[in-house]
């Protein structure tokens, strides 16, 4: 895990109850709306995977307040995903260095704070210094007590689901979720431009499927072996792959070719930014993919997935619908995620190791025939 992301856990765990109970004691937040205009900030800190997965709540909240200037407040890892969404005004990032942003966020008279984070401390604490009259996020912990509006939080609800319980929390409205339509929506321009590639090495196959063989936490790592050796067999049946990531997944390309070789792959490792690898997913007939931030933009943009799941909690985090297939093998261990924590493992990853090549290949070839009828 990237040290910068693991220190800021480790900070919230030192100081977060502490923080909250200062801010109570020494900050007075404004009862009245005073802006002329509804000014609402979206806290959204954490991966590429919930900041896709709040695009629905985004949409029902413009749809609650269209005259309002919607801002959220992300990090750096996935403010990518949130810089194309067309219900928000802007994103500002609270990560930089020196902090500038998150310094204007604090001084600016918010009418209302939604924090979507899930348990960490410090952006309740965030949302308070704001003085909103209105605040909102999930009752998991003493952040509770910083909010005007307490939202529970369960562990068998899908993401989506729970985001969209906060908007609720304040329109009072009941949100559907159509989970057989994209909603991620794309530039038509960008997906044009940068998928010319994709429309001209479709040719030479019946079929192609996107491959991500990365994955931030080690306990949802397949192997680039395994991923390689689906993508092989996917070849032999007259279907091409697509391999997408970011610059920690160069090393994998060079293994990954070797295997299926390079005429069966287009490769995109490290050449799209992440709004790019999103109209990317959005051309190819299959993803495949483990527990992560990539498997939610897939979903988002209506691409069918199988997916690979372990450490993380399947109906938490899980694509659902008729389109897609999650392969789990419900081991007593698993899942052992909690709150973005995973502990390290200690029976050398069984949960996804014990998951075959041959059952990813079915899988794949499986959705790919449905989708064909």
């Amino acid at each position: 895990m990237n040290w910068k992301i693991e220190g800021l856990k480790r900070l919230d765990g030192i100081i977060g109850k502490l923080a909250c109970s200062l801010a109570r004691a020494s900050i007075s937040p404004r009862r009245d709306i005073t802006s002329r205009g509804r000014k609402i900030l979206v806290i959204r800190p954490g991966g590429i995977g919930d900041a896709a997965l709040l695009y629905p709540a985004l949409r029902g909240l413009r749809e609650g307040f269209r005259d309002a200037e919607i801002n959220v407040l992300a990090e750096k890892r996935n403010a990518g995903i949130l810089k194309g969404c067309p219900y928000i005004n802007g994103v500002f990032l609270y990560d930089l260095r020196p902090p500038s942003e998150l310094l204007n966020v604090l001084r600016t008279s918010y009418d209302m704070v939604i924090d979507t984070e899930q348990w960490h401390r410090l952006t309740a604490v965030a949302s308070y210094l704001t003085k909103a009259p209105i605040r909102v996020g999930f009752r998991t912990n003493e952040r509770a007590e910083l909010f005007t509006h307490p939202v529970s939080y369960r562990h068998d609800e899908y993401e989506v689901y729970s985001f969209l319980n906060l908007v609720s929390a304040i329109t009072g409205e009941k949100y559907d979720f159509d989970e057989s339509k994209p909603f991620i929506p794309l530039d038509p321009n960008l997906v044009s431009i940068i998928c010319s590639s994709v429309l001209e090495f479709r040719k030479k196959w019946s079929a192609i499927v996107g491959v991500f063989t990365g994955a931030t936490v080690p306990e949802r790592r397949w192997g680039v072996g395994n991923f390689a050796g689906v993508s092989k067999e996917l070849s032999k049946e007259g279907i091409g792959t697509v391999i997408v990531g970011g610059n920690g997944e160069f090393e994998d390309v060079s293994e990954f070719e070797g295997i299926v070789g390079r005429e069966n792959v287009l490769n995109f490792v490290g050449k799209t930014s992440l709004m790019e690898t999103a109209a990317v997913l959005s051309q190819v007939d299959l993803f495949i993919t483990g527990d992560t931030g990539l498997m939610h933009v897939a979903y988002g943009v209506g691409t069918p997935t199988v997916s690979l799941f372990g450490a993380g909690i399947q109906k938490k985090w899980a694509p659902i619908g008729k389109n897609h297939i999650a392969i789990n093998k419900n081991l007593l261990c698993s899942p052992c995620t909690r709150f973005g924590y995973t502990p390290k493992c200690p029976y050398d990853v069984k949960c996804l190791n014990d998951i075959a090549v041959g059952e990813v290949k079915e899988s794949a070839l499986r959705l790919l025939a449905q989708s064909r009828k």
